[in-house]
């Protein structure tokens, strides 16, 4: 279970949350984090389809690195309802060099766990994520 790489388990929680996010919609983003102590990626916050993209990038600490997922809505220029599932893999220039050095090793593995992710990003701030970005990466 352990990722040969980083050492990384990944918990049940993780892959059950993203189901229901993936086919059931339950939530509009999942953050991740590694818990070193416990060697594994668990959840760390789940919230409800109401949230905005707003507080989604709010919910990422400033200087610690995450993993999220985020449901995407969007509307094509035919005008078709669409979704787009995005991996997040957040890590600020403020972060600790282990800490990057750990989320960088187990992030391939973990993300392989959470089958349907459509669109993968990488961000060191918040521009890199920016609801433009989302837009323009979602089509």
């Amino acid at each position: 279970m352990a990722n040969a790489a980083s050492g990384m388990a990944v918990h049940d929680a993780c892959k059950l949350k993203f189901l229901d996010l993936k086919a059931k919609r339950t939530y509009r983003f999942i953050v991740f984090k590694i818990e070193e102590k416990q060697k594994q990626v668990v959840v760390e916050k789940l919230v409800d389809p109401t949230q905005s993209y707003e507080d989604f990038a709010a919910s990422l600490p400033a200087d610690e690195c995450r993993y999220a997922v985020y449901d995407f809505d969007f509307v094509t220029q035919e005008n078709c309802q669409k979704s787009r599932i995005f991996f997040i893999a957040w890590s600020p220039d403020t972060a600790r060099v282990r800490s990057k050095m750990i989320y960088a090793s187990s992030k391939d593995r973990f993300k392989r766990e959470l089958d349907g992710i459509q669109v993968e990003l990488q961000a060191t701030d918040p521009t890199e994520m920016g609801l433009d970005v989302i837009r323009s990466r979602a089509n």
